[in-house]
This record gives structure tokens, sequence and C-alpha cells, in this order.
């Protein structure tokens, strides 16, 4: 009988319910990135919405224990709790925070669950796969550079603020992802506007809001000599993505910026064979990119 094989890590993993839908192409490039620098992600067992992004501001009581109760699922998994999704991670933080200086507003039934919230460490993907160690296994796996991408990383805001929650030492000039996707190849350009917001869920209330933001985002891009944008929140990574055509046209001149998650890239740089699959749903096609580019022509024929 063959041996179980055993991942080189285990962490405890929160997907968020973007990416069970709109977001499937970053879920799944994840997966064939971890799975490929064998982390096991165990999934928490019956996880339910954080709250965001609605519940925070209607009902404060409610999000603190939709995150209380996804938080006593993590006790019971390995550590840390490894999150995609920067409003997920934000959401988690703030009340594992609140949590540990008292927890009057849990419920009783979700309290028996556990209350050990200081034990549970929160981590946003995006820190969890750019630490040095991670980086170097990232880059032993890698087959294939990325060279021909010139690229800023866009953090975004929610995962970075405020710092007392999230735990981010360099919150305004984060450089993780820019070390990444360095050693995978890439061009990487400095840029002042890392950690700026992009208008996130309200491009359905506020369109005209989020169009000025991303608008300001793609100007500085290309005047950094940009030609792609990389990202790690779903969020973020759809507003630059969704828009962009109508953005171009109000700002009264051409856009091409395709707009990666960067587990894509990740994916990339290692050939795992999906990841046309994930670069196809995207509005903006990274193809005419791409196929400036050494990577090779299987890659992008068929985007």
């Amino acid at each position: 009988m063959k041996a179980k094989h055993e991942p080189a890590q285990r962490v405890s993993y929160y997907p968020g319910c973007s990416l069970e839908a709109t977001a499937r192409d970053y879920a799944e490039s994840i997966a064939g990135v971890c799975g490929r620098l064998d982390i096991e992600l165990v999934e928490l067992k019956d996880w339910n919405c954080c709250g965001a992004t609605a519940a925070h501001s209607l009902d404060h009581r409610a999000t603190i224990n939709l995150a209380a109760r996804n938080l006593a699922l993590a006790m019971e998994g390995p550590s840390p709790l490894v999150v995609p999704c920067a409003l997920c991670f934000n959401r988690l933080a703030s009340a594992r925070h609140e949590l540990m200086e008292g927890g009057s507003l849990v419920i009783e039934a979700i309290g028996r669950m556990g209350r050990d919230y200081a034990a549970v460490q929160v981590k946003e993907l995006n820190d969890f796969l750019t630490q040095p160690a991670m980086i170097a296994l990232a880059e032993s796996q890698a087959t294939q550079g990325l060279a021909g991408l010139k690229v800023v990383c866009y953090y975004g805001c929610q995962g970075q603020r405020p710092p007392k929650i999230t735990g981010k030492a360099d919150y305004e000039n984060p450089q993780g992802l820019d070390r990444l996707l360095a050693a995978l190849g890439a061009e990487v350009l400095d840029w002042p506007f890392k950690t700026d917001c992009c208008g996130a869920s309200h491009s359905v209330a506020r369109p005209d809001l989020v169009y000025t933001l991303v608008a300001r985002l793609y100007e500085r891009a290309l005047a950094q000599g940009a030609n792609c944008i990389v990202t790690g929140c779903q969020m973020c990574q759809a507003n630059l993505d969704m828009y962009q055509q109508q953005i171009a046209k109000e700002m009264g001149r051409e856009v091409y910026l395709p707009v990666f998650c960067f587990t894509e890239l990740m994916g990339l740089a290692m050939e795992v064979p999906q990841a046309p699959k994930w670069l196809g749903r995207h509005l903006v096609s990274p193809r005419a990119l791409l196929e400036r580019t050494d990577l090779p022509r299987q890659v992008w024929e068929r985007l």
C-alpha cells in the first residue's frame, strides 16, 4: 500500500465568499501554487461570511460574532490561519484584536466553541507567501522566468491599515510582493500608490468614486513605465480589471494594463498547467502582453 504523502506544511485556510464566485481564478491559482509548494490548505469546516463589507458598518455585534465563530473554528486547526482576501483579513484581525480585550458581545453558542482568540494567528496570504523562506522555495520551484513583465505591485489598503490591527510594520511601503516577483524574474518598478484605495465595493453605489480612484492608479502606473499591475486582493483586481475600458474612455486615453493576482504569476513561473485557464477569465486579456515575454507559446495562445 502506497504511503500517504505528508505535506511540508499545513495551515488553516479561510477562503472567504468571493473566492467561491467572482474570484474563482484567484482561488484556483492559490490551490495550484500551494500544491506546487507542498503546502496543505486546511479549509475551516463550515466557515461563514466574515461580515465584509456591510455587516461591520450596520451591526457591530453581528460582525463580531461572525468573526468570532470563524476564529473559534480556526482554534481546532493548524496555525497560522491564512486569509487570501484583504477585506476578510481585516475583519478577522480587527475582531481578534477586540475579542482579546474582552468578548462580552459574543453570544453563548459561539462562546462555547472557544475563546482563546490570542492563540489564532491571522495572516494575510501575500504576507505568508512572501516570507523569505517562501520566496526561496518559490524561486527553487520556478522553471520559467517572468522577464518582459514590468510590474507595479498594488497591495491596496485593507490588508495594511490600521497597523495596530494588521501588525504590518511597512504598511506605507510594503515590499513582500516586490521581492517575490523580482526573485521570479519580473522587473519590479517602485511607485508611491502601493497602498492607495481603489474604492473596493463602492463600485456598485459610487462608480464615479471608483473610476476616479482607479484612473489615478492607471495614470501613475503608466507614468512609472509599468505594463501590468499585480495585486494580492481580489477586490482590487476586479476594480482595476473590470472597468478599464470605461475608465480609459473617461480619461481620454488608451490604457492597456493587465491586472494579475500575484499567485497567477507564481503559477506561470512554476509552469502550473492550469495557469492559462485562470488568466482566461480576465476581462483585460493579458495575451498581447505575454506574447512579448519569454513565456512559452502554450501559456498565451489559448487566451
